[in-house]
């Protein structure tokens, strides 16, 4: 099975051709959200690279968001033009989940994943996964708040959920952004075993966004629409709104 993933949801403007679950060809590049320039050339040159063309393609997979509001839409309209012009099957993944699989070939089973993105302002997109064989479950689906909350949120689902507590494994932006904090809130807690993801792992890749896909694909039905999925309003609306109050 021959897959296209596209992630335009952070600065990472990332296309990767797989063959299964073998890269075929990875193009990553920090084009400073210039997205819309910058995409379907990279399209075009990852078909010229694996000598492929959109008729091989078995399946897109593109990221949803959480992250850039205008990086989501040109990601998502692409996979979907794509997906429209030649009946491909499309599968849609979050931002959070792709991270998670950044850690599929380092992490023991029943292990437990926070992907935390950071948006600004001590606020934070966030989601809790378990490591279920090659498949990431799960367990508190993406969400925004501030990281304190997050924490908290965290902390409360564990203590009533494990009576054995697991490793957990810290991974995103926010890994480092937050990383004295969220030292700080479990330092005299229960959870202790708490890890955090290389400076690498900690990027949005298409690689691990495509593997994310196939195992979706082949695990789960996928018939429902591709939409972004914004957790927050755009700042310009926010912004509006908070105008419009006074």
């Amino acid at each position: 099975m021959k897959v296209l993933s596209i992630d335009s949801s952070s600065n990472i403007c990332g296309v990767s051709i797989l063959d299964d679950e073998n890269l075929i060809c990875n193009l990553d590049e920090d084009t400073g959200r210039t997205h819309s320039e910058n995409l379907m050339p990279m399209v075009d040159n990852a078909f010229k690279k694996s000598n492929l063309s959109l008729k091989d393609i078995d399946l897109i997979v593109c990221d949803i968001g959480p992250g850039s509001f205008t990086g989501i839409r040109i990601g998502v309209a692409t996979a979907k033009g794509f997906h429209d012009s030649l009946n491909i099957p499309l599968v849609g993944i979050n931002s959070l989940e792709a991270l998670a699989y950044n850690l599929r070939n380092d992490i023991d089973d029943n292990s437990l994943v926070l992907s935390i993105i950071d948006c600004k302002n001590e606020n934070c997109y966030f989601a809790l996964f378990e490591k279920n064989v090659e498949l990431f479950r799960t367990l508190i689906e993406p969400q925004s708040d501030s990281i304190e909350s997050t924490l908290s949120i965290l902390k409360t689902y564990i203590e009533d959920n494990f009576s054995a507590i697991p490793p957990i494994y810290v991974i995103g932006d926010g890994s480092k952004i937050y990383e004295d904090k969220i030292k700080d809130f479990f330092e005299n807690s229960t959870i202790s075993n708490i890890n955090f993801a290389t400076d690498k792992n900690n990027l949005l890749n298409s690689y691990s966004l495509g593997i994310a896909g196939i195992k979706h694909f082949s695990n789960y039905s996928c018939e429902e629409e591709v939409l972004p999925l914004y957790l927050k309003k755009p700042q310009a609306q926010r912004q509006l709104e908070e105008k419009n109050k006074s």
